[in-house]
């Protein structure tokens, strides 16, 4: 291990943000960059010593290898996940137009998803029953459901998520509006107690594989349409309309009224949902724009 891989493996754990999935995935990707800049020629002695042209040099390295855009849009959150480590947030540009990296396709058809009776009841596990339930209920992804801890996340009016269980370490909050909200923090509360979902003396990493299995054979496969559903649930509430991906108007149908309450709306649910940009929210709601109209703005 050189000097800038021994530095990256020490940032990482020195800075413990974000969902185990999360954190393995970043400190795998950090060690990739540091062999890629081996090869490139460049031996930084430290993660401090990161500069513009290296990452320059990591991506164009990367467009000529043929890694696709998407893949390459990923690497760059890694990227500035470090240089904010080492206080250089701007080192690397917010917007990946600069590297001329294509957007993103933010809407393919709607892959919402029902935890409906039928499938719950194909699902044996009591806990993975009611963190499937959470995902629908909440938004939660399904390392924030397994490791939800009503306890410490349940603040009466919303719960509060803390970033050792979110992606990319982001505190949120999620307001509570229905009764059967309140109904399902208490069977969870009954179940987990003061713990998570995941059963004592087992690790989480273990209780995952057995999420997968029961997941795939209920039908659900990884149960993130159970977001989906929540996202469009929510947009349905707030504005009164459904959302594009369930047949409702894009902003052309709509009056200026309804076009800004619609920008609202998805700013807020983004926000819920733990990511916090519009065009994000496209995936789950379904484009703001037709698309023979261009762009969402």
């Amino acid at each position: 291990m050189d000097d800038l891989s021994f530095s990256l493996k020490a940032l990482t754990q020195r800075v413990a943000d974000g969902s185990f999935a999360t954190r393995a995935n970043r400190h795998r990707g950090l060690q990739a960059m540091a062999g890629e800049l081996r090869q490139l020629g460049f031996r930084l002695p430290a993660a401090t010593s990161l500069k513009p042209k290296h990452i320059d040099a990591l991506v164009g390295h990367w467009k000529a290898e043929g890694v696709t855009d998407a893949t390459i849009r990923n690497r760059l959150g890694w990227a500035r996940w470090w240089a904010e480590q080492i206080n250089k947030p701007g080192l690397v540009p917010a917007s990946n137009e600069r590297f001329g990296l294509a957007e993103r396709t933010p809407y393919q058809g709607s892959k919402a998803r029902k935890a409906d009776a039928a499938t719950l009841a194909r699902v044996k596990d009591e806990r993975i029953k009611l963190a499937l339930q959470l995902e629908a209920a909440f938004g939660l992804r399904r390392e924030e459901a397994l490791k939800f801890r009503p306890q410490i996340s349940d603040r009466g009016r919303y719960l509060a998520l803390v970033p050792s269980t979110t992606k990319g370490g982001r505190y949120r909050e999620i307001p509570l509006t229905h009764p059967r909200q309140r109904e399902l923090l208490e069977e969870v509360r009954r179940v987990a107690g003061d713990g998570s979902l995941v059963p004592a003396g087992m690790t989480y990493r273990d209780y995952l594989q057995r999420y997968k299995h029961q997941t795939r054979a209920a039908g659900l496969g990884q149960a993130h349409g159970l977001r989906h559903g929540y996202a469009q649930w929510r947009y349905k509430v707030l504005t009164g309309w459904d959302c594009p991906a369930r047949g409702g108007p894009t902003i052309e149908r709509m009056t200026a009224d309804q076009e800004r309450r619609d920008r609202s709306v998805r700013l807020a649910i983004s926000r819920e949902l733990g990511h916090g940009r519009l065009a994000v929210v496209d995936t789950y709601l379904g484009r703001r724009r037709s698309p023979k109209e261009g762009r969402a703005a």
